[in-house]
């Protein structure tokens, strides 16, 4: 089944923390990601979360996602309407927490991306591909494969798991 996503392009640079994503101090008052919505990127960007529109796409550089594992991280973009984050790398727990709950991890070379520039996303058996509206070629993003691929079709682990009551043998 192919996944197909249309947005924005949302640039920020290289080492972007959980704290920058969602800041510290939101966490304390509550993890639910309903009500961390609206200070999205606060730090960055005071507007941000009333700007974004679902199937933004963040773009970033190297180390996306470095800092807390706290899983608030990647539930309050998507909460947000975000469905995927294009990055040149990720920390490899905010990888793995994108993963599990349904965010898209694509790791591909960011830097001709422009802020709000149109984006279309196509991920097909594993194999990715991130056209900017007019523009050829595409970006090709790291293939996802296996069973990491499986759960984000599914929608995140908890639905995979559902749906296939465990893992593989």
């Amino acid at each position: 089944m192919a996944i197909r996503i249309e947005g924005r392009a949302r640039k920020f640079g290289n080492d972007i923390n959980t704290d920058y994503i969602i800041t510290s101090a939101r966490k304390k008052e509550t993890l639910d990601p309903g009500d961390l919505k609206s200070f999205l990127f606060e730090t960055f960007d005071p507007g941000f979360a009333a700007s974004v529109k679902r199937g933004d796409v963040i773009v970033a550089g190297t180390n996306f996602g470095c800092g807390s594992a706290m899983e608030v991280g990647v539930t309050v973009p998507l909460a947000a309407g975000i469905e995927v984050v294009l990055a040149k790398s990720f920390a490899r727990t905010y990888y793995r927490n994108a993963v599990n709950n349904g965010l898209i991890p694509v790791e591909c070379d960011t830097d001709g991306i422009a802020d709000m520039e149109p984006l279309v996303i196509v991920i097909d058996a594993g194999r990715i591909r991130v056209a900017k509206r007019g523009s050829d070629p595409d970006l090709v993003g790291r293939q996802i494969a296996g069973v990491a691929l499986d759960i984000l079709t599914a929608g995140g682990l908890v639905p995979y798991l559902r749906a296939h009551g465990g893992f593989p043998s």
